[in-house]
């Protein structure tokens, strides 16, 4: 069950990123990390902070439900 939430929420973070046309490099800008470690995030080979699941969901408009892949409704 764990590594198949994992395989949803870095498909998801992805998709919306790719979705908002937005770069790795300028996610990572917004959560105030590097564009390498944010890739880490992506890739699934990091574990996302609580703190940056939070900004992500604010700036892409989703429910943290959403990005975790346990609904398929994306509003709050």
């Amino acid at each position: 069950m764990e590594e198949v939430l994992r395989v949803d929420y870095v498909r998801i973070m992805r998709d919306l990123r790719e979705d908002a046309d937005l770069t790795q490099q300028q996610v990572a800008e917004i959560l105030g990390t590097s564009q390498t470690m944010y890739a880490r995030y992506e890739r699934g080979a990091n574990e996302l902070p609580v703190h940056h699941l939070l900004a992500l969901c604010r700036l892409y408009h989703v429910s943290a439900d959403y990005f975790l892949g346990l609904t398929k409704r994306r509003d709050k």
